[in-house]
């Protein structure tokens, strides 16, 4: 029986360390991108999603060793949400490295 539950334990802490890796990505990504980009990709405000992921990054680390409560999976939720449908519509606007290739003089 200590077997299944080391088992265990060690499943959930993999599930815990991937969500976690989830929700700091979807947080990096939020910060790369500026402002003025978030309105024109029809989006919420980016002081909104850096919050958001922010405190669902924190969510995760509070929770690693229980990947499944509650407040993990909603916050694994507002990460999956932000990376689906909030990154690509950041990128059509701004391009995928999160600037445009316009300098102050025009593009190459």
């Amino acid at each position: 029986m200590d077997l299944i539950a080391s088992g265990q334990g060690f499943i959930l802490l993999v599930l815990g360390v991937a969500a976690l890796g989830l929700e700091v990505w979807a947080l990096v990504q939020a910060i790369r991108f500026r402002k003025d980009a978030y309105p024109a990709a029809g989006k919420q405000t980016k002081v909104l999603w850096v919050t958001l992921t922010a405190v669902g990054a924190a969510v995760g680390f509070v929770s690693l060793g229980n990947p499944l409560g509650f407040l993990s999976i909603i916050a694994v939720a507002i990460a999956a949400i932000f990376l689906v449908s909030v990154l690509p519509a950041l990128r059509s606007v701004q391009g995928p490295g999160g600037r445009t290739s316009n300098g102050p003089y025009g593009g190459w």
